[in-house]
């Protein structure tokens, strides 16, 4: 049975966490709350492993540290995280909720579009929305290996 520190899905779908994301995110009136509420987020993640912190799990074009790991139960893959940067937990906080526990095909399917849609790529540094893009991709690859 998977436990920490990979994530189990809170919602049904990637859709239906994508969308519970937009309207959390809508609750507040600026950037600047948005963000304490993903650093809050992040803060809520299982603990990763001291062990996994290094250059296998690390994600590449990322500006901060990041790394994922991956395990596959009954035809679902499950994704842990983790960064040494508190904006950055929360987005990897945010793609888990929308990836993690899901088939492989749902996961090649949820474009990362999401992120433009939701404003977080246009809200963040040029750097930083490189990097959130980077984490999609690599779950996204990881779903296609």
């Amino acid at each position: 049975m998977i436990g920490a520190p990979f994530l189990r899905p809170e919602d049904a779908t990637a859709r239906d966490a994508i969308d519970e994301i937009a309207a959390e995110l809508a609750m507040f009136d600026d950037w600047m709350d948005r963000y304490q509420y993903i650093i809050e987020l992040g803060r809520k993640l299982p603990e990763f492993p001291l062990d996994w912190q290094n250059d296998a799990h690390r994600v590449p074009g990322c500006q901060s540290q990041v790394w994922l790991e991956a395990k596959e139960e009954d035809g679902r893959l499950y994704f842990a995280g983790a960064s040494d940067a508190a904006i950055v937990s929360g987005l990897v906080a945010l793609l888990l909720r929308v990836y993690s526990g899901r088939k492989r095909e749902e996961i090649r399917a949820t474009d990362p579009v999401f992120l433009h849609e939701l404003g977080l790529v246009k809200a963040l540094s040029t750097n930083r929305g490189n990097g959130v893009e980077a984490m999609a991709r690599a779950i996204i690859a990881r779903a296609s290996a």
